[in-house]
């Protein structure tokens, strides 16, 4: 019963025209504004004058007096929406609205006598032409809105005129207002204009009112006058409760089921008004919806409870009024209709129940369609995902997936579900922050009256305390309390995992048994908690000093055991040995403030040499850490004996490398590097040597790999850029040419982020250029991070540093990296050039690595040339440079006058 009539083009610009000459003669701007479907006022019209903001302003303030007046809903009423006419003739058509228009109203359109357009405009509103008024206080005209409550927020505007607009039959069309910025700004004489203006507007709306219903009958094939038919005997075959009264609220019919339900009789109740019949105060309740109805335009419901005496029962009645116009528009009256809906009530009680259960439920409740799909979840199913009800809806649950389940999990799982309609185990899901939980879940799958699935329903409960009580559990059988390393029990555990690892991997295992020597002391003289805290600190320090896979467990005591993983050879384990030793090498400041340094007696066997099972191992590292305390305890020793020689062997050459710098046993050789064609000096390799006092000359075979292991290579391969640089530097200095000097570069060297910022620094502390300098890679570390080594040579070579590949033709080069590679020359490894010309291989080899490196545009350099045949066969093939015994063995810097 909404009102929905198409407002022509023709007639909005001359409203438009009206406004404007308004408008003009009062210096102000205008607007048109009209309700839309959802009871929000919205733009129509309005002059060029009128600015956005200042429309929107008086949009929201009327907005905002709608919403504060008492709604529909509020009341128990609720308006009903009518589907919209589309066409009133055969000729009548609609233009299509576009769905991203900015405005919350349909645009009107034109009309005309042949092909008339139309545009539906639609009014459901719950204010009337009294109420509107109510923010205007009864007064139109509102000369300064600052001192006005209702719009003192508006500042755009200072002074308004505000019209309500109707149709014939009272219900709401729009608003009209004029308006100025400034206060004062309208007078009295504006009022009288905009007044006329709006009475034309609603004679207007009135004629095409009347207009549209005769146009709608006629398109329905009534006749003006239709012949009535027995409307009683159609009213009374309802078992609804069906009345009609006038404009001035007194019935005009009524049906059979109302004369028995009030028990009067259609004589008593036709010609009467409800405070005839009821008394004031129930007619007062009545006329009240009778009001909205005729106000709003459109069907309300209204619900009421009345208690019937006789069973003691409540009983819901739906009442529906509906205001019925006239031809022309007037209002005829309003229609009502009353039904029982207990059942309906009863029904909406149950589902009311169950949803209070399923929002205040504090397991989450998550349902989804046959499909997987989401349809809902209540409030703790959020709460615990992290999620929005918005963004699961319409989701699948794989979204929680923790990856923690295998496919074959899930496919046994809806196995179950099908099979018996239910499902309950444990699941791990993934909260929205990336955290993932535990959860006791039960899935029940929800049939329809045919049987076959409608829904799933799964509640579950987050178990993440119960997990963690149960891991605190286990923390306590398997850690130690005071340390929270693993103890014997899980050591055990531990140590065959291992063993079937190291099998399984061909390594070998290091089972280490540490025990603090003469530790009861400590405790007889300082009390146990003090022998505590040295426990907890020593502990820490171990941890340090094993490996992220490595095991550091408690087993009893002052007794520790490390498992070593991964190790290939015995030299692997005595460096690992050597560095739980430094956890002894600081002093253990306690509470007290005492300084108490101890030392520990470590015994050793390995997998599989020494045993094969956990037991064994244990106790063969236990017989070596015996061993180790009677041969005078801060000791070690391995369960063989030619192990634990090898090993005092090791740690002698490691002790005296880490002093190696400082007593100056470190010193560099220098090997030329000459042009094959030429003979003449291009170039010197800096080789590193060590004449330690105790060991002697140690070969660099034997100790670069030690460095590296124990991390001292970064150091040293330092000491020798240095050195070499600043010999470099002292050779210019006495004029003499050298080209440029050629360092090796390790491969933890490279490795380091820090490293070109080390050269850069060692350049500019030494003052030797850096197109003196060269430096040698070996192929195999740059394959380790090509990328990296790319990036890193890269930032050299823009240095103007030279840059070598070492060993080439002896790794695992990847020729697609080569030729990325920021790289200058291309070494010829000694061992392809020891039997040149003889072996076809080698031959073969070195012409293709020189055909390769010229290729790349690269220098080529053969090392290792000790014959005039090698040297003849590679000038021969076009090689660049040679270095090796035939030319000269690498010399003291000072013997080398007669290559520069």
């Amino acid at each position: 019963m909404m009102i929905d009539v198409p407002i022509p083009q023709q007639l909005q610009d001359s409203w438009l025209s009206d406004l404007t000459l308004v408008a003009d003669i009062s210096a102000c701007k205008a607007t048109l504004l009209a309700w839309n479907a959802m009871g929000e006022l919205g733009l129509m019209l309005s002059t060029t004058s009128a600015a956005a903001n200042e429309i929107q302003a008086i949009i929201t303030q009327l907005n905002t007096n709608n919403a504060a007046k008492v709604h529909p809903f509020a009341t128990g009423y609720r308006v009903i929406p009518q589907p919209t006419l589309s066409s009133i003739t055969h000729a009548a058509k609609e233009r299509p609205i576009a769905s991203s228009a900015p405005e919350p109203f349909l645009q009107p359109h034109d009309i005309d006598s042949a092909s008339s357009t139309f545009n539906d405009h639609q009014l459901v509103t719950s204010l009337s032409q009294p109420q509107l008024m109510d923010p205007v206080q009864g007064s139109p005209l509102i000369t300064d809105t600052q001192q006005h409550p209702d719009w003192s927020t508006c500042a755009c505007v200072g002074s308004l005129i505000c019209l309500p607009l109707a149709w014939p039959s009272g219900a709401s069309f729009g608003v009209l207002c004029f308006y100025h910025a400034k206060p004062q700004g309208l007078k009295p004489q504006a009022l009288q204009l905009a007044k006329l203006v709006s009475d034309s507007i609603q004679r207007q709306l009135a004629e095409i009112l009347s207009q549209y219903r005769a146009a709608e009958a006629q398109s329905r094939g009534l006749s003006s006058d239709p012949e009535l038919v027995d409307l009683q005997t159609f009213i009374d075959s309802f078992e609804e409760h069906i009345w009609m009264k006038n404009p001035e609220g007194v019935y005009t019919i009524c049906n059979r089921s109302i004369e028995k339900a009030w028990k009067m009789s259609r004589s008593q109740i036709v010609g009467k008004t409800d405070a005839d019949l009821f008394g004031e105060d129930i007619a007062d309740i009545f006329l009240e919806g009778d009001k909205l109805a005729i106000d709003s335009g459109a069907p309300i419901i209204v619900d009421e409870c009345s208690e019937c005496a006789e069973t003691e029962t409540h009983s819901w009645l739906e009442t529906l009024k509906i205001p019925v116009l006239k031809a022309e528009g007037q209002l005829a009256g309003v229609i009502g209709m009353t039904r029982n809906i207990s059942k309906h009530k009863a029904v909406e009680e149950q589902l009311t129940l169950a949803t209070n259960v399923f929002k205040n439920s504090v397991e989450g409740v998550v349902v989804t369609d046959k499909h997987g799909n989401i349809t809902d979840v209540n409030g703790a199913f959020y709460e615990i995902t992290g999620y929005t009800r918005e963004e699961l809806l319409g989701q699948n649950p794989r979204i929680f997936s923790s990856g923690r389940h295998d496919k074959y999990f899930f496919d046994k799982l809806w196995d179950d579900l099908l099979a018996s309609g239910k499902w309950n185990g444990e699941i791990w899901n993934r909260r929205k922050n990336g955290t993932i939980f535990p959860q006791n879940i039960t899935i029940s799958t929800i049939y329809d009256e045919m049987g076959n699935v409608r829904y799933f329903m799964g509640v579950f409960a987050d178990i993440s305390a119960q997990k963690q009580s149960e891991a605190q559990l286990a923390h306590l059988a398997y850690f130690d309390p005071l340390t929270h390393l693993p103890n014997r029990l899980k050591l055990m555990m531990q140590l065959n995992q291992e063993i079937c690892q190291a099998k399984r991997l061909n390594f070998q295992l290091a089972t280490v048994i540490i025990d603090v020597d003469l530790f009861k002391h400590i405790n007889d003289s300082f009390g146990h908690s003090i022998g505590d805290e040295i426990l907890v600190e020593l502990a820490k320090r171990l941890r340090s000093q094993v490996g992220d896979h490595d095991v550091l467990a408690r087993i009893g005591g002052d007794e520790f055991v490390a498992l070593i993983s991964g190790i290939t050879t015995s030299e692997e384990a005595s460096v690992a040995i050597n560095h739980l030793r430094q956890a002894f090498e600081q002093p253990f400041v306690v509470s007290t403030g005492d300084h108490l340094r101890l030392t520990a007696s470590m015994g050793v066997s390995l997998y599989p040499g020494d045993g094969v099972d956990e037991d064994t191992l244990l106790r063969n590292a236990d017989a070596a850490m015996y061993r180790a305390k009677n041969d005078g305890r801060n000791n070690y020793a391995f369960y063989t004996e030619s192990l634990t020689q090898q090993s005092f062997e090791h740690l002698k050459l490691q002790s005296a490398l880490y002093g190696a710098i400082e007593q100056d046993a470190l010193y560099l050789m220098y090997q030329p590097k000459l042009d094959l064609v030429t003979r003449k000096t291009v170039g010197f390799e800096a080789l590193l040597r060590w004449n330690d006092p105790q060991l002697g000359q140690i070969s660099p075979a034997v100790f670069i790999p030690v460095a590296e292991k124990i991390g001292l290579i970064h150091d040293i391969g330092l000491w020798v850029l240095a050195t070499a640089c600043r010999q470099g530097v002292s050779w210019l200095a006495e004029g003499k040419h050298f080209g440029r000097i050629a360092v090796n570069v390790a491969g933890p060297q490279l490795q380091r982020s820090s490293f070109v910022d080390d050269v850069k620094r060692v350049l500019a502390e030494t003052g030797l250029p850096a197109k003196h300098l060269e430096l040698e890679v070996t192929e195999s570390v740059m394959m380790q991070n090509p990328d990296m080594a790319i990036r890193d040579l890269k930032l050299l070579g823009d240095l103007g540093i030279e840059l070598s590949v070492d060993d080439f033709g002896t790794g695992y080069s990847s020729l697609n990296y080569l030729k990325k590679l920021p790289i200058h020359k291309l070494k010829i490894d000694q061992s392809l050039v020891r039997d040149i010309p003889f072996d076809t291989n080698n031959t073969a080899i070195a012409k293709a690595v020189i055909a390769l490196g010229h290729a790349l545009k690269l220098e080529i350099i053969a090392e290792g040339v000790e014959t005039q045949a090698q040297a003849d066969f590679l000038q021969q093939n076009q090689c660049d440079q040679a270095q090796g015994y035939l030319f000269s063995r690498p010399q003291l810097a000072k013997d080398l006058t007669a290559f520069l």
